[in-house]
């Protein structure tokens, strides 16, 4: 089996920031490539941020200059560093890896609200 565990969320006002860490653990052949996604409330699970293999990065254009996303691959591990953090980014933030020759897993999920 293939476990990703979450970590970092939690309350922060506007303006501060959080890094979350997500370690992937089990079975693993080799990561191809491992994100971040966050789901609000009433709304879809979005890309947030992702990384390949090769260090190649996508975020989406509401994270894009705040949110950073980095890997450790020793430790199959990726981080995302959020500052200047807004209401706006509450939500439940989820992390994807896609493993080689075995798929797609998903986190628990860590929960991060942001006040205003």
């Amino acid at each position: 089996q293939v476990q990703l565990v979450e970590s970092g969320g939690g309350l922060v006002q506007a303006g501060g920031s959080l890094r979350l860490s997500c370690a992937a653990s089990g079975s693993i052949f080799s990561i191809k490539t491992m994100g971040w996604y966050r789901q609000a409330p009433g709304k879809q699970r979005r890309l947030v941020a992702a990384i390949t293999s090769g260090g190649t990065t996508n975020y989406a254009d509401s994270v894009r200059g705040r949110f950073t996303i980095s890997r450790d691959s020793a430790k199959n591990t990726v981080y995302l560093q959020m500052n200047s953090l807004k209401p706006e980014d509450t939500a439940v933030y989820y992390c994807k890896a896609d493993i080689t020759y075995r798929g797609a897993y998903w986190g628990q999920g860590t929960q991060v609200t942001v006040s205003s």
